[in-house]
């Protein structure tokens, strides 16, 4: 039970880092179209200048010329155009020093839309790497899901069903299956089932398998016998399931996990017969190995 809702707890996390990288992501994208923006308008703003630049230039030459003309001419001709030409200098001065800035700036942001673009680029790297992780997943759960229904044909829909959720494939087989009721007896025919599903299992080491014993809500009257209640029933049930799975098979002990839920996960909370016989049931939780996940979470 710890184990799966350590399951549970990583997938949500898994989920959430994912919502976070693709916020970011668009962040970053929102963030280079900023700046890309800001470098389109700059770089008018630099060869406005540079234009300005080239016609005061322009006009400082014909002062200069002018004034060799007239050097020799009216003094106070000359003072005026050494003032225009001085002015004229000033303002090619202020113009040299607002394109200097310009120019500056314009190489801080593009030095920022470079880190950007890197950053934006080793993000999606991640999202790509985490997503064909997860798509290698998902694919290998639904491939055992395939084979499981295979090997379980005649079963399914007959006291058994298979099916795939968050990436986990989950055997849910009715009490009229497997036990008698108030009992841990496995009859010939689940141990049949269970074979079957053993066989699946055991040419497949990387899944590991949690077995849940669930009963109804009326209460278990043990008698003199060695059971207390339906929690003891619940547990006692998939342990004698884990039993069957391991005998005559070479599947490793270390995969399997045994585990009783009572009366407390019930799958139709109507206080009804029918509720109660479906509550009856015994689920097989198949997880692949997220070893590789867990390990590129970990790099990051």
């Amino acid at each position: 039970m710890t184990e799966r809702d350590d399951f549970k707890t990583e997938n949500i996390t898994l989920s959430m880092a994912n919502r976070e990288l693709e916020a970011r992501i668009a962040e970053l994208e929102k963030e280079t179209g900023t700046i890309k923006q800001d470098l389109t308008r700059a770089a008018g703003e630099r060869d406005k200048i540079r234009e300005d630049y080239n016609l005061i230039l322009g006009k400082y030459n014909d002062l200069q010329n002018a004034q060799e003309e007239l050097i020799r001419g009216n003094v106070s001709e000359t003072r005026k155009l050494l003032t225009e030409l001085q002015a004229a200098q000033e303002s090619l001065r202020q113009k040299e020093e607002i394109l200097r800035q310009l120019e500056l700036n314009l190489d801080t942001k593009k030095t920022a839309l470079d880190e950007l673009t890197f950053e934006l680029e080793k993000r999606n790297a991640r999202m790509a790497e985490l997503e064909k992780i997860l798509d290698s997943q998902k694919r290998i759960a639904q491939e055992l899901k395939n084979k499981v229904s295979e090997a379980l044909l005649g079963f399914e829909n007959n006291g058994l069903t298979v099916t795939m959720k968050n990436g986990k494939v989950y055997v849910s087989l009715d009490e009229k299956l497997l036990f008698r009721s108030a009992s841990w007896e496995i009859d010939a025919n689940g141990r049949n089932a269970l074979r079957k599903l053993a066989g699946v299992l055991e040419k497949n080491p990387g899944i590991q398998i949690l077995i849940e014993g669930h009963t109804d809500n009326v209460p278990y009257n043990p008698g003199s016998g060695q059971l207390k209640d339906n929690w003891d029933l619940s547990v006692k049930r998939a342990t004698t399931v884990v039993r069957v799975l391991l005998e005559g098979s070479k599947i490793d002990p270390k995969r399997l996990t045994a585990g009783g839920r009572s009366e407390y996960i019930p799958v139709d909370p109507s206080n009804t017969q029918e509720a109660r016989t479906k509550n009856r049931r015994t689920e097989i939780v198949l997880t692949p190995d997220l070893t590789e996940l867990y390990q590129l979470i970990d790099k990051y």
